[in-house]
């Protein structure tokens, strides 16, 4: 079953470009049958598949999951609300959307660390083909840019991986976690961890390696700004759990050494990038600006988890949480942000106004999206969210023993002698008021007040326009209200 969620979106692109199937329904059939497949996989899994050890497929470790959902859902979105300009570009937008899902949920399903490498780096080409093909504003400087950028992030990452592997004497991750329970540790455990803090970090537009991907994920096709930002970003942060969570207790010895330099960068994106996001007066570029600062919160999430690794669950379980709500979240963003650009041919927020009163549907869907990117309770980022920050205050004093080694130490007395990563969870709180700063202008400056002129030229959305947002925002809920599916769904 795990290698049939493989083979359908990548048989449906074969399909569309080499026998001319027509592309939006040819992706819309995929994905239901990829939809209907991963819930069935999720919910009875049959655990590792009977195939050779490079293409081995599980969903036995705690996160796969989780992805998998989202790289479905996600899908099954992008492909009931795909708008390409043309027919003729129509199988391009389906064809690389299904490619990007096929490498996704091939990286989150593999057991071999080659073929989880190998399926990101295939998901990373018609991501960069449809910017430069089809993107807005200098397209093609931006795919050159995210290229050389992700290209070297990849280097580094596999120069980490092949080193890992080779001193741990396997490259598969069933097999390393048993060799970590049987006492084996690689002999050079904080290079390795620099090296996949480094390079995970990068595809993750941790902050200062970031630039590449806010103009990325704006000038992107809607499909592939779906599937980039909402589900490919989350590669990096994984494989940065998945690995951590395999080494257990020992992960300390592959990444704390570089703690310090974690919580500086995660204030980056969290504050640099929030205030870089609220200057913003494109609708695309403040999305693309606001993805990349909430990955901060995730790498605080991470940043607890490594500290307290024996004791702090809560920091793996929010984290996975708020992966999967952020990806539905900014999926959704950019979603309706396709459908507004299609209904006033501008995405700038000072020509935009009264949209709500021509298209309140849209109005209410953008509305409950950006309610979910700031943490709004009752919607799935909140629980992840509220779970990163808790666990970053679960045995504080442990931190606190920490202080004298990080640059914030001379703050620990001002905050009762927290540690380092206390103060930085503090100071990362500043970044949910700067969230609501940008979302809730955009809101206004979009729909409400008088009706400007791009905003006359709306007319009405279809039934799949508005069915493929509601999916998104339905899950949102889902998950905000029930998060513990999240928790039973890591427990397996």
């Amino acid at each position: 079953m795990l290698l049939w969620i493989i083979l359908i979106p990548a048989i449906a692109s074969a399909l569309i470009g080499l026998c001319k199937f027509p592309g939006r329904p040819t992706a819309i059939a995929s994905a239901t049958l990829s939809l209907l497949l991963s819930l069935a996989a999720i919910c009875c899994p049959a655990g590792a598949s009977s195939e050779p050890s490079m293409l081995q497929f599980t969903l036995d470790l705690p996160l796969s999951r989780v992805m998998l959902l989202l790289t479905a859902l996600v899908t099954f979105a992008a492909a009931l609300g795909l708008r390409a300009p043309s027919p003729e570009a129509a199988r391009s937008w389906a064809i690389s959307m299904l490619l990007i899902s096929c490498g996704a949920a091939g990286a989150f399903m593999s057991d071999s660390i080659i073929a989880f490498y190998g399926f990101h780096e295939l998901a990373l080409i018609p991501t960069f083909i449809m910017i430069g093909l089809y993107g807005r504003g200098d397209r093609r400087s931006i795919a050159w840019t995210a290229t050389i950028y992700l290209g070297a992030a990849s280097m580094i990452l596999l120069a980490g991986i092949v080193l890992l592997c080779h001193q741990m004497g396997t490259y598969s991750f069933s097999e390393m976690k048993l060799a970590v329970a049987a006492g084996t540790m690689p002999s050079s455990p904080v290079l390795i961890g620099g090296l996949l803090l480094l390079g995970f970090g990068t595809l993750v537009s941790l902050f200062p390696f970031h630039s590449w991907a806010a103009p990325a994920y704006a000038s992107a096709p809607t499909p592939v700004a779906m599937l980039h930002a909402g589900v490919l970003k989350k590669f990096g942060l994984y494989g940065l759990f998945t690995i951590a969570y395999i080494f257990g207790d020992s992960c300390t010895e592959l990444f704390m050494p570089w703690n310090k330099w974690l919580l500086l960068c995660l204030l980056g994106n969290v504050l640099w990038v929030g205030y870089v996001t609220i200057n913003k007066n494109r609708l695309d570029t403040m999305l693309g600006n606001s993805s990349v600062m909430h990955m901060g919160f995730l790498f605080l999430g991470f940043a607890a988890y490594i500290n307290f690794s024996a004791v702090n669950e809560l920091a793996f379980v929010g984290a996975a949480i708020l992966m999967l709500a952020h990806g539905l979240s900014i999926a959704l963003l950019f979603l309706l942000c396709g459908q507004i650009e299609s209904q006033t041919k501008t995405l700038e927020l000072d020509s935009m106004g009264g949209l709500g009163s021509k298209l309140p549907k849209l109005g209410f869907l953008f509305g409950l999206a950006g309610f979910a990117s700031i943490g709004l309770p009752l919607l799935a980022n909140f629980p992840g969210e509220l779970s990163i920050f808790l666990s970053c205050f679960q045995g504080a004093e442990m931190g606190a023993s920490s202080c004298s080694a990080c640059p914030f130490s001379w703050l620990g007395c001002l905050f009762g002698g927290v540690g380092p990563l206390q103060i930085a969870a503090i100071c990362s709180m500043w970044g949910l008021v700067i969230g609501a700063i940008y979302m809730l202008r955009a809101y206004r400056r979009i729909f409400m007040g008088e009706v400007q002129k791009a905003s006359s030229r709306a007319t009405t959305l279809s039934c799949l326009d508005i069915s493929s947002a509601i999916i998104l925002a339905a899950a949102l809920l889902l998950f905000g209200l029930c998060p513990w599916i999240i928790s039973n769904l890591i427990a397996g």
